[in-house]
């Protein structure tokens, strides 16, 4: 082809993506993606191509629609970057640091503690690539933590990786707690406590602990809002408050007292192809490394043994 009938067709092929909408409904991103209306829908269906029901419509957001076909060519152009969103774990940010620290511009790996259930509507929308969650007891994850991503669409291309167990309960003061005291003593009115968000893991598990021991929830006294686990120990190592819900990493990271009331799985959700990224196997490899596994040690309430597995899958 000469230059003139390249530069041409070039022409033609800008003009037709701006003329293409910002949201592009069914016949129209069939068009742009060069496929029937029939795959689009089951596209649709299997929660595979970014789309949103407006009106009882289906409408395709250009701009996703172009960043899900880089996803998808290759696997995955953007490969140089991950993104980790949801539950908070003091290990798991020493994971992410260190690893940045090697790859030293190289490539990115972020991570938003946001909470497990925010964490997953993030991650059906691609606006992540990895969700951390955990929701109750350990013996019970094998059904609570794929019963969280079948409530999203997008779960069909999702599995589970094991990063570890971790042991739950109350961080505390330090002197706040004695040998002969009881947990009804936390509720006492001159106790502070640090209130988590609806959705959070540790919150979860604190309101099962409470329907346990048939106390009130609204006999706490609030002085202190947080949103991660390493949020709310800062607000008691702070003075804010006497005791939060969370790990004893955590506890034991600020250097705080810890009740211990079970232990609870910490995994990852992701889709199959982030599973396989460099990127995502490099974390693995720094959370099973001498300096985390030390880290482990240091902070206390970790069980690594299943960590890298594939726990569930759709």
């Amino acid at each position: 082809m000469s230059p003139t009938k390249q530069a041409a067709s070039a022409s033609t092929a800008e003009t037709a993506v701006q003329d293409t909408p910002r949201f592009m409904n069914v016949r129209q991103v069939a068009h742009y993606l060069q496929l029937n209306e029939k795959k689009v829908y089951a596209l649709v269906n299997e929660g595979r191509i970014p789309a949103t029901r407006l009106t009882g419509k289906w409408l395709f957001p250009r701009d996703l629609v172009d960043q899900w076909l880089l996803e998808s060519s290759h696997g995955g152009l953007l490969t140089d970057r991950i993104v980790i969103a949801g539950s908070d774990d003091p290990l798991l940010y020493r994971a992410v640091t260190l690893m940045a620290a090697e790859l030293q511009g190289r490539a990115l790996v972020s991570y938003a503690a946001i909470g497990t259930q925010l964490g997953l509507s993030v991650l059906a929308r691609r606006r992540a690539d990895v969700c951390a969650l955990h929701w109750g007891p350990e013996s019970e994850s094998l059904q609570r933590h794929p019963a969280l991503l079948r409530q999203h669409v997008q779960h069909k291309d999702w599995i589970l990786v094991r990063l570890f167990r971790r042991e739950q309960g109350l961080m505390m003061a330090p002197g706040l707690w004695t040998g002969d005291s009881r947990i009804e003593r936390l509720f006492a009115p001159d106790v502070r406590w640090v209130a988590r968000q609806e959705g959070a893991g540790s919150q979860r598990f604190l309101r099962e602990v409470i329907a346990e021991h048939r106390l009130d929830p609204a006999d706490r006294r609030i002085t202190a809002r947080a949103y991660s686990e390493r949020d709310a120990a800062s607000a008691i190592a702070t003075g804010q408050a006497d005791v939060a819900p969370g790990v004893r990493a955590a506890a034991g990271e600020f250097g705080l007292e810890f009740l211990p009331l079970g232990w609870e799985a910490f995994d990852l959700a992701m889709s199959r192809g982030i599973f396989f990224r460099t990127l995502l196997r490099g974390l693995l490899d720094v959370l099973r490394g001498a300096e985390c596994q030390r880290l482990a040690q240091v902070f206390g309430g970790y069980d690594c043994t299943e960590l890298g597995n594939i726990v569930w899958t759709a």
